[in-house]
C-alpha cells in the first residue's frame, strides 16, 4: 500500500470521533475572553436605559387599567341604556292605555249608579283583564281621595269650600286617577281641593 493510497482512505474513510459537530460541542475561544476590556452584550445595558423601559411598562399598566375600566363602565351604560330603552317603551305603550282604562271605569261607575245600564259580564272580564295586566307590568293606581294635596303627586283642577274645618287642604274628589309605574309618576291625579 502507497502512502497516496493511505491518505485516500483517510479521506474517504473518517474516524466515528471525527464528526465536526463533535468538534465544536463548547467553544473555549468564546466563552472565555482574552480581551478584557470588552463588555457582555448583557452588561450594557445602562441603568438609564432600564429606568426608561420600567417607565414605558407602568405607563403601559395604566393605560391597560384605564382601557379596561373605560369598557366596564361602558358595559354598564350599555345595559342601562338598554334597560331604559324597555322601560320607556312599555311606559310609552301603558300610558297611551290609560284613557281606555279610564272610559272602563268610568262606564262601570256609570253603570252601578244606573238602573237602566250595566255592565255585562264579557266588558268585565275584559276590564278585570286589562287592569291585571297593566298592575302586573308596575302600574298602580294612587289612592288620593281624601288624602293630603301634594303638588309632587296631585294638580289641583280648583279649590271648593271644604264641608268640614278638617277637610281644608285636602282632596274632596278626584277628577282623573293618578298613576305610577314602577313607583314613578307616569299621570299625576287631578283634584279637587278644600280650602
Amino acid at each position: 500500500m502507497t502512502a497516496e493510497h493511505s491518505n485516500h482512505h483517510k479521506k474517504h474513510h473518517k474516524h466515528p470521533t471525527e464528526n465536526p459537530e463533535d468538534e465544536k460541542l463548547f467553544d473555549f475561544n468564546k466563552s472565555f475572553r482574552d480581551d478584557p476590556e470588552e463588555p457582555d452584550p448583557d452588561e450594557n445595558v445602562s441603568d438609564g436605559a432600564v429606568a426608561v423601559l420600567e417607565a414605558t411598562v407602568a405607563e403601559l399598566k395604566e393605560k391597560n387599567l384605564r382601557l379596561l375600566a373605560e369598557f366596564e363602565n361602558y358595559k354598564k351604560r350599555t345595559m342601562r341604556e338598554r334597560l331604559e330603552l324597555l322601560n320607556s317603551a312599555s311606559k310609552d305603550l301603558i300610558v297611551s292605555l290609560l284613557p281606555v282604562l279610564d272610559d272602563f271605569e268610568r262606564a262601570k261607575k256609570h253603570a252601578e249608579e244606573s238602573s237602566d245600564e250595566h255592565f255585562s259580564e264579557g266588558v268585565r272580564l275584559v276590564y278585570n283583564r286589562l287592569n291585571n295586566i297593566l298592575q302586573s307590568s308596575g302600574l298602580k293606581p294612587m289612592d288620593s281621595q281624601g288624602e293630603t294635596f301634594d303638588a309632587e303627586l296631585h294638580e289641583a283642577i280648583t279649590e271648593v269650600p271644604a264641608p268640614s274645618e278638617n277637610m281644608k287642604g285636602k282632596i274632596i274628589d278626584v277628577i282623573e286617577k293618578g298613576y305610577l309605574l314602577n313607583d314613578k309618576i307616569i299621570r299625576h291625579a287631578k283634584v279637587v281641593v278644600g280650602k
